[in-house]
């Protein structure tokens, strides 16, 4: 049995370094797309030639034909155009709507049987079009930024206390954006809610930064977004799937009367596994949780109808 072919949709800084991660966690075969000529090529070269100093077996190659995708076993799509300063997400909107458009229509026609991680930003409306575009099970089709979200929260959170990152956990819910819903009461230390560990101005200046953190990003880079802990996030998910990890993590997936939520894709904890999302946990909320979850939620479901009715 070979190992696992993964594509990678976009050899920008968010691509080529999913596709590192995802070497060098030796996850499988990766094929890294992109229409500039050259550069998926390069990078690909580069990462091999990185194997004999890092040790992974895993062959790269890179491509300007989305057709060498075919028979892949998980996509991640990262194509399309990067926030500027001062452009929120929504800006991106209608240019990157035009070219998932025509990445889902490739992934349907080459990769039938793929999971697919959206990255692309907006990235819960991208996910929708690439779920209605593909024809796909909802159980294979998922938006990476409940992770990020999440990993953002838990790095402020050690930032602010002074321990490790590994004893802190954190959810993100809602959509990837400003209306994102943070739980302080589901973010702990060691299983300690920070609501024991840190008055709530503290609590809310760091929910605030987590909602503001791509911008943060952004504004400081001038030019390009994130891309190490996005890219990292998204191979998190890939690996849950391709090992069958069923890691319990938050992604944009479709809900189906989850959360009282009917058709829409937002940031919700999953278990991931190898039959992609395999449970949605509807997690106890509180009124003021869960109307945000809604409102968050309501601002994709309108922005999604306008991208699929065009």
């Amino acid at each position: 049995m070979g190992r696992p072919k993964l594509a990678v949709i976009g050899a920008g800084m968010v691509g080529s370094t999913t596709a590192q991660r995802l070497a060098e966690k030796e996850l499988g075969d990766i094929v890294l797309t992109d229409i500039v000529e050259g550069m998926p090529q390069g990078k690909a070269l580069d990462l091999m030639e990185a194997a004999p100093v890092e040790g992974y077996n895993a062959r790269i190659t890179g491509t300007n034909d989305i057709a060498d995708i075919a028979g892949a076993d998980l996509v991640v799509v990262t194509a399309g155009l990067p926030r500027k300063p001062g452009m929120s997400r929504d800006d991106l909107l209608r240019k990157n709507a035009e070219i998932v458009r025509g990445l889902a229509d490739s992934i349907k026609r080459h990769t039938p049987g793929a999971f697919v991680i959206v990255v692309t930003n907006p990235l819960d409306v991208m996910t929708h079009l690439v779920y209605e575009r593909t024809g796909f099970d909802s159980r294979k089709v998922m938006g990476m930024a409940g992770v990020l979200d999440s990993a953002r929260l838990r790095a402020f959170i050690a930032m602010e206390l002074g321990v490790s990152v590994n004893n802190v956990g954190a959810m993100v819910l809602g959509g990837h954006g400003d209306s994102m819903v943070p739980l302080p009461r589901y973010s702990t230390v060691s299983g300690v809610p920070i609501t024991e560990l840190m008055p709530p101005e503290r609590i809310e200046a760091l929910v605030d930064r987590t909602r503001k953190g791509g911008a943060e990003i952004v504004g400081l880079l001038k030019q390009g977004s994130a891309y190490y802990a996005p890219s990292a996030s998204a191979a998190c998910m890939a690996a849950s799937i391709i090992r069958d990890e069923k890691r319990l993590l938050p992604a944009a997936v479709r809900l189906s009367g989850q959360y009282g939520l009917n058709d829409v894709f937002a940031g919700v904890p999953v278990k991931l596994g190898s039959q992609g999302v395999e449970e949605i946990i509807e997690l106890e909320l509180t009124d003021t949780e869960m109307s945000a979850l809604h409102e968050s939620a309501e601002k994709v479901r309108n922005l999604s109808a306008r991208m699929i009715s065009d």
